[in-house]
Parts: C-alpha cells; sequence; structure tokens
C-alpha cells in the first residue's frame, strides 16, 4: 500500500505491454496509487465508417507516484514491464513536467502526441512550400529556423519554418 510520506514519493514512467496503458492505470488506481496515462480523441477511418477513439498520448507509459524502495506492488501489476530509467537505474519525472501535461489533458482542450524536437536536431520539413528539404533546427529571436549547409564551401543560410511542419530525421 502506498505511504502517506509524499517526501520520499516521486512520479515514475512505467514501460507497459502493448495496449495495456488503460489496464496498468486502473490497477495502479486500485492499489491505492496516483496513475494516469493521459490521452486523446482520434478518428479512424474503416471501410465502412470512421470511428472515434481514445488512444494514448504516450504509448506504452503509465506515470505513477511511488516510494521507489517499496516498487514492488507495482512491478506486480498486470501489464507492467519496468520503471524507466537509464540501465537498471529507475529515473523519477520532474514533477513540474508532470504537472503540465496533466493540466493540459485534463483541460478539455485537444491534444495529440508531438515529435520530440531539439534545437540542433536534424529535421525534415513534411508539409509546405520547403516539403522534403532537410536541415538543423535552431531557435532564434523566437522563431524555429531551418539551417541548411553546403559542407564543400563551409556557408549555411537559415529560414523561418513552422514546428508543425518538421519532423525528427531518425537514422534509417
Amino acid at each position: 500500500m502506498p505511504t502517506q510520506d509524499s517526501q520520499k514519493e516521486r512520479w515514475f514512467a512505467l514501460y507497459v505491454r502493448s495496449h495495456f496503458e488503460e489496464t496498468a492505470e486502473r490497477c495502479l488506481k486500485s492499489k491505492g496509487y496516483r496513475a494516469f496515462s493521459p490521452s486523446y480523441r482520434a478518428s479512424r477511418r474503416r471501410p465502412d465508417r470512421t470511428v472515434e477513439l481514445n488512444l494514448p498520448l504516450f504509448p506504452g507509459y503509465v506515470f505513477c507516484c511511488f516510494d521507489l524502495h517499496a516498487r514492488l506492488p507495482i512491478l506486480t501489476t498486470p501489464g507492467i514491464v519496468h520503471i524507466v530509467g537509464a540501465g537498471n537505474t529507475p529515473e523519477s519525472v520532474d514533477p513540474a513536467e508532470i504537472q503540465s501535461i496533466r493540466m493540459a489533458a485534463e483541460s478539455g482542450r485537444s491534444v495529440q502526441p508531438w515529435p520530440f524536437l531539439r534545437e540542433g536536431q536534424k529535421v525534415r520539413v513534411e508539409a509546405g512550400p520547403l516539403t522534403g528539404t532537410e536541415g538543423t533546427l535552431l531557435r532564434a529571436k523566437d522563431e524555429l529556423r531551418l539551417v541548411l549547409s553546403i559542407t564543400l564551401l563551409q556557408r549555411s543560410m537559415a529560414i523561418v519554418v513552422d514546428q508543425d511542419q518538421v519532423r525528427p530525421l531518425f537514422p534509417g
């Protein structure tokens, strides 16, 4: 059973079996833990109709607040694979990030998953007149810029882009 000592309790991300987010969240709550797996509404076309689905914002993950030294009840919960961290060392999630995600998910406004983008990351433009262009993402004067380079000349240029038009390039 969770302890009442909030000093020891921290938020952790739990990796769960595929499509087990709701089940794991429900089981953790039934054990008395604070847990959540934020979701969003999405329309999917079927051959004969369009269906509205609730899908996880972070597929494969549930967030739970608990004392790391009393983690056995967490790990024995149906669907839980492991506590996310570096190697075998679980790492807690920043409480401010959890609070922001919870507030956004419970706001009643439309939310959706989004690629994690970092400054300096290689990206590809997916929409608009620059579709297919690849470069490095930078922020300057509150604008996102795509830096394009000619390596042979050791020269670069930058163009302002909208965040919703770029996706990260993943090694292939």
